[in-house]
């Protein structure tokens, strides 16, 4: 009965865990609102980028321009991404990124399991900017390649409603994209 009762109560707590308020992002889509964590200890500097672009509005209007079924969501391509912008390119999606220099990498061991955020790079590890990509399952292999720096705390099952793309590279056709992103 007592180990049911520590139990519980540790379930409890684990639940009700506290955020810093700053430490909280909403990310608006059509579907709902996802909260998000930031590991602020974890990726400093990856998530003072976060939340720079947002604050600036950057994320407004960028679509999910890559995703891959059982595997992950791509977006923040503030460039070429972002649908309310006269540089808006669908085709060109995925290759830009934001005014600010690329970021050092800030690898962990926090694995990426389903509602992790981690940044998009290329073959450079020092190559993050601000495209971004969210786990829709575990993905392992990925563990400690890219940037860690925020996992969904609710709203997960509206990210799972985010158009999926087509073919191996999951390119989206007519994609879904973020109405807001903002700190809580």
């Amino acid at each position: 009965m007592i180990k049911k009762f520590f139990i519980l109560f540790f379930l409890i707590i684990l639940n009700n865990k506290s955020y810093a308020k700053e430490d909280l992002m909403i990310l608006k889509l059509e579907y709902g609102d996802v909260v998000i964590e930031l590991f602020n200890e974890i990726a400093p500097k990856t998530v003072e980028r976060i939340k720079k672009l947002a604050s600036e509005k950057k994320y407004d209007g960028v679509v999910f321009h890559r995703v891959i079924d059982k595997f992950m969501a791509q977006t923040g391509d503030v460039q070429f991404g972002n649908s309310n912008s006269d540089s808006y390119n669908i085709r060109r999606a995925g290759t830009g990124g934001s005014e600010y220099p690329d970021l050092k990498s800030e690898f962990s061991d926090i694995p990426h399991e389903r509602g992790t955020l981690s940044m998009a790079r290329s073959s450079d590890p020092n190559s993050a900017n601000s495209q971004f990509f969210i786990c829709l399952e575990s993905a392992p292999h990925l563990d400690r390649q890219y940037t860690v720096f925020g996992k969904v705390v609710s709203g997960m099952e509206f990210v799972d409603l985010i158009k999926k793309g087509e073919g191996s590279n999951g390119e989206v056709v007519n994609p879904d994209k973020i109405i807001s992103f903002s700190i809580k």
